[in-house]
């Protein structure tokens, strides 16, 4: 650097000043996360049971969910009709607001491991499953964080009788689509799946309900799938 006969080369200490400028900025911009950020899946995928009996939730939305419930002509709704002719206090509105409710309790449960919870609201063979990803986490030491931000929607794809062993066993399957923080962390506390980014989450949940005669069992949670 020439700096004599008093010369200071003031350009170059500008051009510096503006180059580390740029890099700050782009380093802020880039660092940032834009978008829906890929995420782990959702709850492991649970068989078809060979029998069921029991319940959704039952409690209300905490916020405003967009439902869709399939019009009387269409099939789904012939069938939505059928169900009614078994349970008189069965209505699809209820029957969503109780799916919402299950839906957020066992989120949240299989992320802390809460055996008695999901007992209660799965099926035998789903319980299975969901018992069988938490033994495996369990033994690799991790752990999982799932924050439920907002149920976006809730609707009713498709309604079917189950060939389940006693009394006459029916089917609803949900899109339920969500925005959640999802997270597995290993023992140090380092992410190893998913993200820290609130992600929408497309789900297809299958909740089953054994009628016998006149006494009608309750809702269990006996599939769930990324959809």
């Amino acid at each position: 650097m020439n700096v004599t006969g008093g010369h200071f080369p003031f350009d170059l200490i500008f051009f510096a000043l503006v180059a580390v400028f740029l890099v700050l900025r782009l380093r802020s911009v880039l660092g940032k996360k834009a978008g829906l950020q890929p995420g782990p899946v959702a709850p492991p995928q649970a068989p078809q049971p060979s029998r069921g009996a029991a319940v959704v939730g039952g409690q209300k939305p905490a916020s405003d969910v967009s439902t869709n419930i399939p019009a009387p002509a269409t099939r789904v709704g012939q069938e939505l009709g059928t169900l009614r002719s078994l349970d008189q206090s069965f209505t699809p509105e209820q029957f969503l607001s109780g799916a919402e409710g299950a839906f957020r309790q066992i989120v949240t449960a299989f992320a802390a491991g809460n055996r008695p919870v999901l007992q209660e609201r799965l099926t035998p063979a789903a319980f299975a499953a969901f018992e069988s990803a938490i033994i495996t986490r369990e033994q690799a030491g991790e752990t999982q964080k799932s924050e439920i931000r907002s149920v976006q929607s809730m609707a009713i794809e498709d309604v079917r009788k189950t060939d389940l062993a006693a009394g006459t066993g029916v089917a609803i399957d949900v899109r339920i689509v969500s925005d959640q923080i999802s997270l597995t962390l290993d023992s140090s506390q380092q992410p190893v799946a998913g993200t820290d980014a609130v992600t929408e989450f497309s789900d297809l949940w299958t909740f089953e309900r054994l009628y016998s005669g006149s006494t009608g069992g309750s809702w269990r949670l006996a599939a769930a799938r990324s959809a």
